[in-house]
């Protein structure tokens, strides 16, 4: 059977592990971004706790991602739980790291200028800092996707949702008929998420960033 063939046949079975692979992508980043903002908000003018959040994301991403998912089995279990919690706190050092620069990158002169308009440090965070912090939190949070899509894809080692069940299926019997299909459908499914990841990031950014602060991540 080719390749073009194997698809085919089992369009039903690779077009739903995509959808989910989306999906608890796109679930995990959620999660990760309000909770990785909100630690960026509260941290960013604190040293220690800046340093320490940082510190402990950075820690936790070091950690082998097999290693997580094993570990977080007689916590979560299989499936969608060990997954979720395991891409959520692999998301948070870009977004974290990404929300203190761009706070702490502003101009102090415009902070002022908010200030010397009455606001309350409340409202100037949210009214003036975070809209100008924007672009440079999406683009971590872009990086953070990114870098989920392809670990979601190990998480079928325990039984986690997604493109993985077919890469490890292939892989597991190589050599025996459409072993290679298998993994290969997988990967190339991997790759098609990823880039329909980015251009949804891409379409964000271009609605929601005025063009003068747009940038590249």
């Amino acid at each position: 059977m080719s390749f073009g063939e194997y698809v085919v046949s089992r369009w039903d079975t690779l077009s739903l592990a995509a959808a989910e692979h989306a999906l608890v992508v796109g679930i995990a980043i959620l999660i990760a971004t309000v909770i990785g903002v909100g630690i960026g908000l509260l941290s960013y003018d604190r040293p220690r706790v800046r340093g320490s959040s940082i510190a402990v994301s950075a820690a936790v991403l070091t950690i082998p991602s097999l290693a997580l998912l094993t570990l977080l089995i007689p916590i979560t279990g299989l499936g969608w739980g060990s997954t979720l919690v395991s891409l959520v706190v692999y998301a948070f050092l870009p977004i974290i790291r990404n929300t203190v620069t761009g706070l702490n990158g502003l101009d102090a002169a415009t902070v002022e200028a908010g200030r010397g308009m009455g606001l309350t440090r409340t409202r100037v965070l949210f009214q003036v800092q975070l809209p100008l912090a924007w672009p440079l939190i999406l683009a971590g949070v872009r990086i953070s996707a990114q870098m989920l899509i392809g670990i979601a894809a190990i998480a079928a080692f325990v039984d986690g949702p997604g493109l993985g069940n077919q890469i490890f299926e292939g892989l597991s019997r190589l050599g025996s008929v459409n072993s290679l299909n298998a993994t290969l459908a997988g990967t190339l499914g991997v790759v098609v998420v990823a880039v329909l990841f980015d251009l949804f990031f891409f379409a964000v950014r271009l609605l929601t960033t005025p063009r003068g602060l747009r940038v590249r991540p």
